[in-house]
């Protein structure tokens, strides 16, 4: 765990470097965590002492750093924006998701790495395929290696968009909106949207809390699948019988999320402890992508990486 935190502090001091250096951080502290584990994993593996402790913040750290993101989200801001953007963004996300799941099985890319693509890239980046990644069960390899793919697709993706939207003669509220479908995490959606105003930032900001606030509902349709899948019809009606039920088809994590933002939206969380509450989940999150760093196997990412490649480049593209 101290090793994992160190890594952390080392890529917040990077993006640090990276805003006085350059006026903005090209990558984020999220990514530089999982950059620095698959290099101290790749230079020197860690042995099975070190096994126990990067577990557990790989899986149970992350797991209340998704309870405590809850909090940073507020539906009513989502709602009010108009019911046509909402049911537009929810067709986008998942009509994403079903051609990403489309393209990976033609790549030929494991199911478990299908789903964590698709995630990431509908929703959220990171922070969805971090949540998805217990729901499935994927290793934290696959999770790892998905996200170092799909952090450079979106880099991409934000150094690409200012140089293609002038072409599209947009409003900046489009270009910002257009920012918000496209891109896939937030600080990137306001790196693409800057360079056409305040009202690009404010409109491609609202349009990504959108699609943030679907990783709750794909997240329990995930959970549900999968316990459907592992329980015959049959035997459903005692499996879910008794006060626990929810919690084996649903992981608690999942119910805390959105526990938190239900609670968010009617003023049981306190103002002033949102802000806490969101740096909390921050720096859990950038403790779990170190860990996930140092069970990446540079080998297996190799061997991985047409079909994962592929599958990034169409998902981002579509």
């Amino acid at each position: 765990m101290l090793l994992c935190l160190l890594l952390s502090a080392f890529a917040a001091a990077l993006e640090m470097a990276e805003h006085r250096l350059l006026g903005k951080a090209w990558l984020e502290s999220l990514n530089l965590a999982l950059l620095l584990g698959v290099g101290i994993r790749t230079a020197c593996k860690p042995g099975p002492r070190w096994a126990a402790g990067t577990r557990f913040c790989s899986r149970t750290l992350l797991n209340i750093a998704i309870v405590c993101l809850g909090a940073s989200f507020a539906p009513n801001a989502v709602f009010g924006a108009g019911l046509h953007l909402l049911l537009a963004v929810v067709a986008l996300v998942a009509t994403s998701i079903v051609f990403t799941l489309l393209v990976g099985s033609l790549a030929g890319l494991p199911m478990q790495q299908r789903v964590l693509v698709a995630c990431g890239n509908a929703i959220c980046g990171n922070s969805a395929i971090m949540a998805a990644a217990p729901v499935i069960h994927a290793q934290d390899e696959d999770v790892g290696t998905t996200i170092a793919f799909t952090a450079a697709g979106g880099l991409v993706i934000v150094l690409a968009l200012p140089l293609l939207l002038p072409s599209l003669n947009l409003t900046p509220e489009a270009q910002g909106t257009l920012a918000g479908l496209t891109v896939y995490a937030v600080p990137q959606v306001v790196a693409a949207a800057a360079p056409f105003g305040q009202t690009a930032i404010h409109a491609g900001t609202l349009v990504k809390l959108m699609r943030v606030l679907m990783l709750g509902p794909v997240c329990l349709l995930l959970g549900l699948i999968g316990t459907a899948r592992k329980i015959p019809m049959q035997e459903a009606p005692q499996a879910q019988a008794g006060s626990s039920a929810i919690f084996r088809l649903v992981p608690w994590y999942i119910l805390g999320f959105v526990g938190m933002m239900v609670a968010r939206t009617a003023s049981l969380v306190p103002t002033q402890a949102v802000e806490p509450l969101s740096l909390a989940a921050t720096a859990l999150t950038i403790m779990a992508m170190a860990a996930l760093g140092l069970s990446v196997d540079l080998r297996t990412v190799m061997r991985a990486g047409r079909a994962l490649a592929l599958t990034v480049f169409f998902s981002l593209i579509g």
